[in-house]
């Protein structure tokens, strides 16, 4: 049986041509409430005149946010670490992340600058705070990114949520994608899609594995899949499409040049427009794979994939964004831990993987434990 997802108003169904276009606003906004405003028209309001005369269907589906609860995202340590780069906001990563962090009521005022112009306006939910904010700002459904996808709590909770879910899959293993599948099963979930996703920006042609797209489809028959891509340019994304994905989501900036990292692998207006008018006048998808032989990156791009892993050029990112078990009080040697008593952040330094949680709770810790520090292997009793 065929995958089908209703985004918004928007019905996307595997094995259609139809293709849900993401402009990935982010925090590319450089946390100015009027530049968000103006993304939104830009990515919703195509300049290209034939696509006014000849589509009923003008520029991006949807611009997409992020959303996180500082505290709840990361630790203490991990907010005041010293950030001092060039792409900095602050003294502080935490203050970095204020700068750039919008609050509900800002987000209100943007989901409603979306629903007058008939675009989707959504987020990605960074910690569980902000999954529940989400879902009471009532989006049309929720994205969870690569950092989470192995946030197995966090899926669970969100699998619970009455609205659709779009799972990135960047820096996961196979193993892991299986379990998120698995717990959409458990939880009677079957409105979500997956996204093959690299996490490197930008992602250089040879790292993209778009054959994954081919490799998700065969091993989730009923699952949609989509593309979530850092790539300079947008090729490979159209390549991504004719594979398959029917979720397609680019990072969206004004300029390049802009401060912030995320700018360089995002596509400003024109490059957007360029993308949705092939996306959007695609009759014949397979078309693209045909004429590749003389196109050196989009042939790279295609290398035959080998089983999903943490791949090198996703290390810098997982070192920044991974998230590690930590404790949410302070614990006593002797105790059995439970639920109330781990969560998953991003921690500085880093600790147990996330998705270990399971294998954690029940065990016996070996150690005193501080609030807020990161579970260490050394901290549970073998």
């Amino acid at each position: 049986m065929s995958a089908i997802i209703k985004l918004g108003k928007t019905i996307i169904k595997r094995n259609d041509d139809n293709v849900y276009i993401i402009a990935e606003i982010g925090q590319n906004h450089q946390g100015n409430l009027e530049t968000a405003k103006q993304m939104i028209m830009e990515a919703k309001f195509s300049k290209i005149l034939f696509l006014i005369l000849t589509l009923q269907r003008i520029g991006c589906d949807c611009v997409k946010f992020q959303k996180s609860c500082l505290d709840a995202k990361f630790t203490a340590a991990a907010l005041q670490r010293q950030y001092e780069d060039a792409h900095s906001w602050g003294n502080t990563y935490g203050e970095h992340k204020m700068h750039l962090e919008f609050s509900i009521a800002q987000y209100q005022i943007l989901k409603e600058l979306c629903e007058k112009i008939g675009l989707d306006f959504t987020a990605s939910a960074m910690d569980e705070v902000s999954l529940c904010q989400l879902d009471a700002l009532d989006v049309p459904f929720i994205k969870i990114g690569s950092g989470d996808a192995n946030n197995f709590p966090l899926l669970k909770k969100a699998a619970q949520l009455k609205r659709p879910l779009v799972i990135s899959t960047g820096m996961q293993n196979m193993k892991t994608i299986n379990r998120i599948v698995g717990i959409m099963k458990e939880n009677n979930k079957f409105d979500y899609a997956l996204m093959h996703c690299i996490s490197a920006y930008p992602t250089q042609p040879q790292d993209c594995r778009l054959r994954m797209i081919t490799l998700l489809k065969q091993k989730f028959p009923d699952v949609l899949i989509g593309y979530s891509g850092h790539e300079l340019g947008v090729e490979i994304s159209k390549a991504a499409v004719s594979l398959g994905a029917r979720i397609l989501e680019r990072h969206f900036t004004l300029d390049k040049k802009q401060k912030g990292s995320d700018h360089q692998c995002s596509l400003e207006p024109q490059e957007m427009e360029q993308l949705v008018y092939y996306i959007r006048s695609l009759k014949s998808s397979p078309l693209i794979l045909s004429d590749l032989h003389d196109n050196e990156e989009l042939m790279a791009a295609l290398n035959p994939i080998e089983e999903r892993r943490l791949f090198p050029c996703e290390l810098k990112c997982h070192s920044k964004l991974g998230k590690s078990l930590v404790a949410a009080r302070c614990i006593s040697a002797g105790k059995i831990l439970d639920e109330t008593d781990v969560l998953i952040k991003v921690s500085e330094p880093s600790g147990i993987p996330a998705d270990e949680y399971y294998n954690v709770i029940g065990a016996q810790m070996n150690e005193n434990i501080y609030q807020d520090s990161p579970l260490l292997w050394r901290h549970i009793k073998k």
